[in-house]
């Protein structure tokens, strides 16, 4: 029986590892006719090095929007369109753009602005180009990606977004000088649709590649475009001082209208430089990616590293074993020594009654108490003590003694009550968006729906929050279970609330698209308080008057026993260490690749939640073993 149960588990881990990467594309597929115009919206920068990002038509030296109605789209040019919470919450600032496609229309380069930027403006690019910023357009709801070749060279994969620019050494003075990306090429792959629109000629896009090219002083034609693109030619190059040469005469669109050398200190005013952009657009058919795997291509990198997530679970397995082994060692210890303890007692109480009866032992017919009669009476006291002492005796010791004290109710029950609920809310949170990830719900094809569904799970746990906590506080014998759900519902959120609104403003002081508006900040706020409020205080009346309190198995002695002395890695500060370092070290290694997903690549594509799913359960058994 023992064995069918290992094998059914083993066979769940593998499911769910197998099943990895696996997720919902989309509920519907959009399938676009030859020549349909297609939609190209914008939507931020962000970086690597830095948890500020920005709204890309906020940036004061990239083309703005014109205003213009183009085809494809209900929305104007700058327009944003509607957002989520999540998507909000993520710093995402969706406009549409003025770039026109048309599908299978090849486009080898067409002009889009000339943008003419002042000393502060150029300032700024370099900060943002010396901080590694990288541009996220949509199409199709597919992010634009930069392509890589993995280490073996056996598979292509994409990262999402495309640099803003990039720095190098200059080749005369050897000083740092910076290059702005002004000339892209889109590169959009498609494939028949598949069912009754493939048999109307109609496409579906499984892929959306940008590459990036710095364009400086070139010739250009009359319409802006550089002549040869082919070529290799000088990059377009930042700098902060002004030209004192007659070279703008001759090349009116080139970088060079308004440098001449670099002053990395320069605060003149006045300076001007034109930046001309451009983009070019190639469609290419490819059989090879189905629509429903064309997501697929931004989770190879993170496949390559299955190796190590396998080592993690392996890492997570050993601690887990040692930890077992540890406490089932001290339990057969502790049990051991209580036997043998109550062997030894039992030992000593036959001899103190053997002793007893040999010293007493005398013949009650010849003995007679002062009143001449028979010692009856005190043989009965006799025995009613050999009767009486039986029962101290028998001694209790080590863990048997912890039913009289560990059911007490503890000091500041009421605070303990409402972390407990508190933390049964995010319980509930974490393990929901653990499972609707795991089954594939929740992915990147759906823009913020992880944080929308981690909110929505947040606001209606609190049921659950308030129903273990009420219940708890009634244990505690709590008498004002509306002051306790009050305190529940607003204690750990409020905390949160607060400290993210004092984040908010030093966001909102760098002009930050991360800065939640104003309006968000009153929807969440309402949400907090118009909906978890009163779900955390139903849930509290229900568990304080109609399920009660939790019966104990034993009663609590009347005098709670003095603590013996401890050793030093028993007391609360080495305790507390410890107790959180062993966790940590079961689920830091995938721990890691999460937050390298979330904050570091800024991307938010881990889906390896079938080792997340797996680590998750050692984690919590981890925490069972160091309870006990």
């Amino acid at each position: 029986m023992a064995e069918n149960s290992l094998m059914q588990f083993l066979l769940l881990c593998s499911v769910f590892l197998c099943s990895q990467a696996f997720y919902m594309p989309g509920w519907s597929i959009k399938s676009y006719r030859e020549n349909e115009a297609i939609p190209l919206l914008v939507n931020k920068v962000y970086s690597e090095n830095s948890q500020l990002q920005y709204a890309y038509y906020s940036l004061p030296f990239v083309c703005p929007p014109s205003g213009i109605n183009h085809a494809g789209s209900s929305l104007l040019s700058g327009q944003p369109i509607p957002l989520n919470l999540g998507e909000v919450l993520r710093g995402d600032r969706i406009q549409q753009s003025d770039i026109e496609l048309f599908m299978g229309r090849d486009l080898e380069c067409k002009f889009l602005c000339n943008r003419t930027v002042t000393t502060p403006d150029i300032k700024r690019a370099r900060r943002l180009i010396k901080g590694g910023y990288s541009v996220e357009w949509i199409v199709d709801n597919l992010p634009g990606a930069t392509s890589f070749v993995t280490i073996d060279k056996s598979r292509k994969y994409y990262v999402p977004g495309f640099k803003l620019g990039y720095t190098d050494l200059a080749p005369t003075s050897g000083k740092k000088t910076y290059f702005l990306n002004n000339h892209l090429t889109i590169v959009i792959k498609y494939r028949k649709a598949s069912g009754k629109d493939g048999e109307k000629g109609k496409k579906v896009i499984v892929g959306f590649e940008i590459y990036t090219k710095s364009i400086g002083n070139v010739s250009r034609d009359r319409g802006g475009c550089p002549i040869d693109l082919e070529n290799r030619i000088l990059p377009f190059e930042l700098s902060l001082v002004q030209n004192k040469t007659d070279t703008s005469i001759n090349h009116s669109q080139s970088s060079y209208q308004s440098l001449e050398t670099e002053s990395e200190d320069s605060n003149e005013s006045g300076i001007t430089l034109n930046i001309p952009y451009t983009y070019s657009v190639y469609w290419r058919e490819d059989n090879e990616i189905e629509w429903s795997h064309r997501w697929d291509m931004y989770f190879v990198n993170q496949e390559a590293g299955n190796k190590i997530h396998w080592l993690a679970i392996i890492n997570s397995l050993i601690i887990s074993g040692l930890l077992s082994g540890i406490v089932a060692l001290i339990l057969a210890r502790t049990i051991r020594a209580d036997i043998n303890t109550g062997r030894e007692s039992l030992l000593e109480n036959d001899k103190l009654r053997t002793k007893w009866k040999v010293k007493n032992d005398v013949n009650p017919i010849f003995k007679v108490d002062k009143a001449g009669l028979l010692g009856q009476g005190e043989d009965e006291g006799n025995d009613a003590d050999i009767s009486s002492d039986e029962e101290p005796l028998e001694e209790q010791s080590g863990w048997k003694l912890l039913p009289g004290d560990v059911f007490r109710v503890p000091s500041n029950g009421s605070l303990l009550a409402h972390l407990v609920g508190s933390g049964t809310q995010l319980f509930f949170m974490a393990n929901g968006l653990l499972l609707l990830s795991s089954l594939g719900i929740l992915n990147p094809s759906f823009r913020g729906s992880f944080t929308s569904a981690g909110i929505g799970l947040f606001i209606f746990a609190g049921v659950f929050s308030g129903y273990f906590s009420g219940r708890l506080y009634k244990t505690f014998s709590g008498l004002d279970w509306r002051r306790n759900a009050l305190v529940t519902a607003l204690l750990f959120p409020g905390l949160l609330l607060a400290f993210f609104f004092i984040l908010n403003l030093f966001v909102w002081a760098q002009a930050s698209s991360t800065a939640l508006p104003f309006g968000t900040l009153v929807g969440i706020i309402l949400l907090w308080l118009c909906i978890q409020l009163p779900l955390v205080y139903a849930g509290s009346w229900y568990g304080y008057t109609q399920s009660g309190a939790w019966k104990h198995p034993t009663k609590s002695t009347i005098n709670p026993r003095p603590i013996p002395p401890q050793n030093w890695y028993t007391k609360n500060p080495q305790s507390i260490i410890i107790s959180g370092f062993i966790p940590f070290a079961v689920i830091f290694v995938e721990l890691s690749f999460v937050f390298q997903s979330l904050w570091h690549e800024r991307s938010g594509n881990y889906y390896l939640f079938g080792f997340l799913f797996i680590v998750s359960i050692v984690l919590i058994i981890t925490i069972i073993e160091v309870t006990i």
